[in-house]
């Protein structure tokens, strides 16, 4: 009886991101500086405790390809998250793309931004034709199966959860604008306040506390501050140690005798 060979890998015989475009190609140009602040608030601050850091990767207006039967097809999510991948490619290089069927885990969480030019297709409320690429909609559903996608309107301050049930996404209500992932152990929800350039709403990322998880210049930050905190109380401290000693009669300003 002989013994068939093993299948080879994917990695051996299918393109991988260095084979594949790294840009849109239908859109030239560079995305506004909502897209490019807003994706880097997501992923400064998106830090789900059930899995190690090392082992997630998140993108921002990166190529997507999705589909062995049509290989330049691609989606460019405005934000997603794929959890039990390195952050970085095969953990030593940044990815110029993200390729499916060479890192072989679709996201679980992926962040459309509302534009009236793609809110159509964001929402799904567009189709395509027999020989055209899917719509973004059918490729998180029914391609992917991304098992929660959110649509946030940066204008107005709104946040619309979807999550897969069964073959279809439905839609969460939303009691006040925040979502607990169970599963990841980490919340999403709209918080107002002033990050890098501009005070508006933003999506960011809390925890189980239900506090905004810091962003490393935030925590840099906060330790500066509070080490002048400290500095602060050891020189008060000192003073009325100082204070004390000129009660007794000494003298703790004057150097030591001669």
């Amino acid at each position: 009886m002989t013994q068939s060979a093993p299948p080879p890998s994917p990695k051996d015989h299918l393109p991988t991101m260095y084979d594949l475009p790294s840009e849109a190609l239908e859109e030239p140009g560079l995305p506004d500086e909502f897209h490019i602040l807003q994706p880097q608030l997501l992923s400064a601050t998106f830090r789900p405790t059930a899995c190690p850091q090392e082992e997630i990767f998140t993108a921002g207006d990166l190529n997507f390809y999705y589909d062995l039967r049509h290989l330049l097809w691609y989606k460019r999510p405005d934000w997603f998250a794929v959890i039990g991948v390195p952050s970085l490619y095969e953990e030593r290089e940044l990815r110029r793309s993200y390729v499916l069927w060479q890192e072989g885990i679709a996201p679980t969480v992926v962040i459309e931004f509302l534009s009236p030019s793609t809110e159509a297709e964001d929402l799904g409320r567009s189709s395509c034709g027999a020989d055209e690429p899917p719509t973004k909609w059918q490729v998180y559903e029914r391609i992917l199966r991304v098992p929660y996608y959110i649509v946030f309107d940066g204008d107005v301050g709104r946040m619309r959860l979807f999550q897969l049930l069964g073959i279809r996404y439905q839609e969460v209500t939303l009691a006040e604008p925040r979502f607990w992932f169970e599963e990841l152990g980490i919340g999403i929800g709209l918080w107002r306040g002033f990050w890098l350039k501009l005070e508006r709403p933003w999506l960011r990322w809390f925890d189980e506390r239900g506090q905004w998880i810091a962003t490393p210049e935030e925590e840099q930050r906060h330790r500066a501050e509070q080490a002048e905190q400290e500095a602060e109380q050891l020189r008060e401290e000192m003073e009325r140690l100082k204070v004390q000693l000129r009660s007794l009669g000494l003298q703790p300003d004057r150097g030591p005798a001669a």
